[in-house]
């Protein structure tokens, strides 16, 4: 290791202030004392050394601290020294690859605009797309700490962009489903209201026919779209109510064979208590929602099969159709708003197309498992499972709040 260079011009011209105050007749003991000041002046205000000159363990240690550092941080961070990965932590290994680690940062990140990010010669910000995905967006920072060392934080902008782009879509598609009633309701209306028209009784209770349901699928949307917003605002507030799931089923199950007709719906009621923690109302709605969409969308002739059964610590509903089925292209985006397999038939059943967007929601909110199962032919099965309550010191609430009889 070289030894470090003295700065000669200023010993040169301490020795001859030195020498002058001796020629001054300054003591020789302050004289020494003077030019021991000055030394370790000299010594303290010594540059450091680069870190091509530092000890080994000087190195190691300062790398250990800045490990321990990092490490436990969610945000994926990467130290480099000039171009080479010297650390990772645990978010950007899981992102990027344990591989990285003693890799050029250009091939560990393999993006233009990264790259690009990293050839500038300060601290900058970019935003990348595609990085670890076709539809990924991230946010790349470069830090410089010195001349060798930067470090380079990753952070994930995809959820915020797809709850952008789903809001976005959301308002597009709640406009459309809302305009095309109100558009027909003006239109029928107006030409009721114009008296050059010359409508005729027929054609008149027609048209005022036409308004009403028009207007009552005006009504359903806007209940529904209440509903979800309703749902969504206490996803994160969790039911604390005891519910017999196998009841309530029963319960709606009766109401709706009162209006669909005697046959149409068939249960298969448990033979055991099946209590949940959960909200009677929202549990209500997902029983109602399913049933009436087997009833819609199944077919005719044949029942639709409600069952609750309890296992070791769940209770299981499922509600079964013998319809037309779905086909498997389908069942991924069946919970998504407004989503249709067939527009045109579920508009005429009446159709809101929010029905399965609310179960999920409930279900989420319950933190149940949703399942839909279809075979083209055969037909539908939706499947929710809730974490069954302990019955102990349990009493079921009746819908009005007090207990089931």
């Amino acid at each position: 290791m070289d030894s470090p260079k003295l700065p000669w011009p200023s010993v040169l011209l301490a020795l001859f202030g030195g020498v002058a105050m001796l020629s001054a007749g300054t003591s020789v003991l302050l004289t020494s004392a003077v030019m021991f000041l000055w030394l370790g002046t000299l010594w303290l205000s010594r540059p450091a050394p680069p870190a091509e000159t530092r000890p080994a363990s000087e190195v190691q240690l300062t790398r250990a601290r800045m490990e321990n550092l990092i490490e436990p941080l969610g945000v994926p961070l990467v130290l480099l020294n000039r171009e080479r990965i010297v650390l990772a932590n645990a978010a950007a290994r899981e992102v990027l690859g344990a591989h990285v680690l003693g890799q050029d940062v250009r091939v560990a990140l393999r993006h233009p605009d990264a790259i690009a990010l990293l050839d500038q010669p300060e601290s900058a910000t970019t935003t990348v797309t595609g990085l670890t995905g076709p539809r990924s967006i991230w946010q790349v920072s470069r830090r410089q700490i010195d001349e060798r060392f930067a470090m380079v934080e990753l952070v994930n902008r995809t959820a915020e962009a797809d709850i952008g782009r789903a809001h976005t879509d959301f308002v597009a598609n709640a406009s459309h489903e809302l305009s095309t009633p109100l558009a027909s309701i003006i239109g029928y209306v107006e030409t009721l209201a114009d008296p050059d028209a010359k409508v005729d009784e027929a054609t008149a209770a027609k048209f005022n026919a036409t308004v009403l349901r028009e207007a009552r699928r005006l009504q359903a949307l806007v209940r529904d779209l209440m509903s979800l917003s309703r749902i969504e605002a206490e996803k994160h507030d969790p039911p604390r109510k005891a519910v017999d799931l196998g009841q309530l089923a029963a319960s709606v199950a009766g109401e709706v064979v009162s209006v669909a007709g005697q046959g149409r719906v068939e249960i298969d009621g448990p033979h055991e208590p099946t209590t949940i923690l959960g909200d009677r109302g929202q549990l209500d709605q997902l029983v109602r929602n399913l049933i009436d969409n087997a009833l819609k969308y199944g077919d005719a002739d044949q029942p639709v099969t409600v069952a609750v059964k309890r296992t070791s610590n769940q209770v299981v509903l499922s509600v079964e159709d013998r319809g037309a089925g779905i086909g498997p292209d389908h069942l991924p985006h069946l919970t998504r708003r407004f989503y249709r397999t067939d527009p045109g038939r579920s508009r005429a059943a009446g159709g809101t197309g929010l029905g399965l967007a609310i179960v999920k929601h409930i279900v989420e909110r319950h933190q149940g498992r949703l399942d839909i199962a279809s075979s083209v032919g055969q037909g539908t099965t939706v499947t929710v499972r809730f974490k069954a309550a302990v019955e102990t010191g349990v009493e079921p609430t009746s819908k009005a709040g007090g207990p089931l009889s």
